[in-house]
Parts: C-alpha cells; sequence; structure tokens
C-alpha cells in the first residue's frame, strides 16, 4: 500500500458516505477503490461493507428529524427484516466462489442503477393504471429482496432502497431518504459481524475508511436537503452507470 493509494481510499471513503447519504450508491466509489489497491473481490466488497457502515450512521442522524414524524412500529418492523436479510446476504457471499461473484458485480451495478433510474416512470405508470396502495406483505417481501442482496452486494444497496420505497408509494424524497439510510445502517451491522467472524475483511483499510465515511455521511446528509431530488437522481445514476462500464472492461 503506498501513500496514493490510502489518498484514494480515504477519498473514496468521504465521496461514498456523502453519496450514501445523498441518495444511495457510496459502495459505487468503496469496492473499486479497493479492487484497483489489490485486495481480491470478494474480500474487497465485506471491507467495502465495513467501511460505509458509519456513515450510515452519520446520515441517519442527520435525517433524525425525518425518523422522528415516523412511527415507532414501522421503524422496528423494517429494521428487522432488513437485520434478518443483510446476515442471510452476507452468509451468501461467503460460499460464493471468487470467480463467480468476480463475473456478477457488473451486472449487479448494472441491475441496481438501472432500477433506480427507472423509479419515477415506474411509479407514475402504477398511478396512470390507477393501482392502489401496495399490500404490507408485499413490501416486506420486497424489502427482504433488497436486504439479502444488500447483505450479499452492498454495492447500490441504497440505490434500491431509494427504487423500493419510491415504487411502494412514499412521495417525499428526504423521508425516504431517512428510511433508507436508518435500514442500510442495521442491515450493515449485521453483514459486518458475519464477515468478521468469518476473517473476510481488511481491518487496516476497514478502520481508515470508516472514519472518512462517517464524516462524509454527517457532510452529505446536510447537503441532500439542499440539493434537488432530478440532481441528486442523476448524480447516482451517471455514478452507477461509469462504475458498471468499469467493471465490464475490467472483466
Amino acid at each position: 500500500m503506498t501513500a496514493a493509494h490510502w489518498l484514494l481510499l480515504v477519498t473514496a471513503a468521504f465521496g461514498a458516505g456523502a453519496l450514501n447519504a445523498i441518495a444511495g450508491g457510496g459502495s459505487f466509489l468503496t469496492f473499486p477503490a479497493l479492487v484497483f489497491t489489490g485486495l481480491p473481490p470478494i474480500v474487497a466488497n465485506a471491507t467495502s461493507a465495513v467501511a460505509v457502515s458509519p456513515g450510515y450512521l452519520g446520515s441517519t442522524l442527520g435525517f433524525r428529524s425525518e425518523l422522528a414524524t415516523l412511527p415507532r412500529e414501522r421503524l422496528v418492523r423494517e429494521g428487522a427484516v432488513c437485520a434478518i436479510g443483510g446476515v442471510l446476504g452476507a452468509l451468501l457471499l461467503l460460499v460464493t466462489p471468487a470467480k463467480v461473484f468476480s463475473l456478477a458485480v457488473p451486472w449487479l451495478l448494472l441491475f441496481a442503477t438501472v432500477l433506480f433510474a427507472l423509479g419515477p416512470r415506474l411509479v407514475a405508470a402504477r398511478a396512470a393504471r390507477g393501482a392502489g396502495a401496495v399490500h404490507p406483505t408485499a413490501q416486506a417481501l420486497g424489502l427482504f429482496a433488497v436486504a439479502v442482496y444488500g447483505g450479499y452486494f452492498n454495492g447500490g444497496l441504497g440505490i434500491l432502497l431509494m427504487a423500493l420505497y419510491t415504487l411502494t408509494g412514499e412521495r417525499q424524497v428526504h423521508t425516504a431518504n431517512a428510511l433508507k439510510n436508518l435500514n442500510s445502517l442495521l442491515l450493515s451491522l449485521l453483514s459486518v459481524a458475519a464477515f468478521t467472524w468469518a476473517g473476510a475483511i481488511a481491518w487496516p483499510q476497514a478502520l481508515v475508511m470508516m472514519v472518512a465515511a462517517t464524516l462524509g455521511g454527517f457532510a452529505g446528509a446536510r447537503l441532500a436537503r439542499r440539493l434537488p431530488a432530478a440532481g441528486v437522481r442523476a448524480v447516482v445514476v451517471v455514478t452507477g452507470l461509469v462504475m458498471a462500464g468499469a467493471f465490464f472492461w475490467r472483466s
């Protein structure tokens, strides 16, 4: 690890914390940075999950006023679903062959980005058909599926959560952001525990990046309220497409 490598990791982690607070997609920065510095993909993914998890804490605190307006029962229910799904996804990653995971990475990035980009159109299509509210069970199943994905591959987790909340009827982008940050925090903490138990984390890199991501998350939460929703969405979509293209080229 050179000084340039450490500077890259710190910069990527700070940017990831801020991007996660704004709309998600922070792992689009940390995961490639860790791979670039020489870590194997599965170790890089586990380390990236550790690195961005404190950033979720900073951004959750930044959205505490939005969370205070939501029913506690909802927060507990959704948190439990995300916790269970996150652990299952992390365990799935640990038994996946490294070659298979490397081939899946660009497709996972592209899937998350496209779904987020199409979110508003899908919501508009549902409204045009006169579709009613999404059944709570269907919403819980969708949240569980996203949580498993997030435990398996943290890249794009925030994007998928934002897309899910948009598709299931959440009209306030800042409320969706607050829920996304809180549930990402719970999911990440438990999946990180599984990665720690398996010894799949590069701790020197993870610890340095955790500090930078926390600062970025707090800064990003403050910035998010000042940005228009369309601008936030555009930043995330462009970031996702660029990273997916880079990994397709690399593979």
